[in-house]
């Protein structure tokens, strides 16, 4: 599948654009669909996104427009890039910073070496289970709306496959990590698993997915600069 320049201005949103996005922190995936859409009104036009990142994610985001949504699921099969930092000798029931640390750990026995090595065993076809703060619908309700609330959900372990992970960075209680995965993988659950194997805990602190099956981060859009070029094109087509 071929690269789409980003930058080019030739854009025919209704027939369909595949778009690639940055997606900012603390925006959700709905966030920046939201913004990219209502960038074209008063012309209606189907916007969608192909893989949700976590509000606290950021990074590639692929917006299809007009006839490519079609092509979605297509696009959210694809394998994924991620790298990103998490913090041994802690959990939280988020599995990330959206909540407070729940339980801490000594991580004064973890040597470089036992961090390396445990990579291993979350390496090929494994299985994980979804965080309970995760947008997982479960009766129409997505999960988090049932952990905000204190409820129990019955979650179920899902079949992943990770391709790669390695350790690029240690300076304790941080770690930097890169993984490369399939489709559905949950970052978060592997690294809660990731500091269980060290008898210890892990969070993560920080996600960047930076490619999605060809398409890669660095020729991505920031959401107002795409913004600002949709309104452009718009203006010049009104004129």
């Amino acid at each position: 599948m071929d690269t789409p320049n980003p930058k080019k201005k030739d854009f025919d949103f209704a027939a369909g654009e595949l778009l690639l996005v940055n997606k900012p922190y603390k925006w959700t995936s709905f966030d920046v669909v939201g913004k990219i859409r209502n960038s074209f009104k008063p012309l209606k036009l189907k916007v969608g996104h192909a893989g949700t990142l976590d509000p606290l994610a950021t990074g590639l985001l692929i917006i299809c427009t007009g006839k490519m949504t079609k092509q979605i699921d297509t696009f959210q099969a694809e394998e994924k890039e991620y790298t990103g930092t998490l913090i041994l000798g802690a959990t939280t029931p988020s599995y990330d910073m959206e909540t407070e640390p729940d339980e801490k750990f000594d991580i004064s026995h973890i040597t470089d070496e036992q961090i390396k090595a445990a990579c291993a065993q979350f390496t090929g076809n494994i299985q994980q289970y979804p965080p309970a703060h995760s947008a997982i619908k479960i009766d129409g309700e997505r999960l988090y709306e049932k952990a905000r609330r204190g409820e129990e959900v019955e979650l179920r372990l899902r079949n992943v496959t990770i391709t790669e992970f390695e350790i690029t960075r240690i300076e304790l209680p941080e770690v930097d990590f890169r993984v490369v995965c399939s489709k559905g993988t949950y970052i978060r659950s592997l690294v809660n698993d990731f500091g269980k194997a060290l008898n210890s805990g892990a969070y993560l602190s920080r996600l960047r997915r930076t490619r999605s099956g060809n398409y890669k981060i660095a020729d991505a859009w920031e959401v107002m600069e795409l913004v600002g070029t949709i309104r452009e094109l718009k203006a010049q087509t009104e004129a």
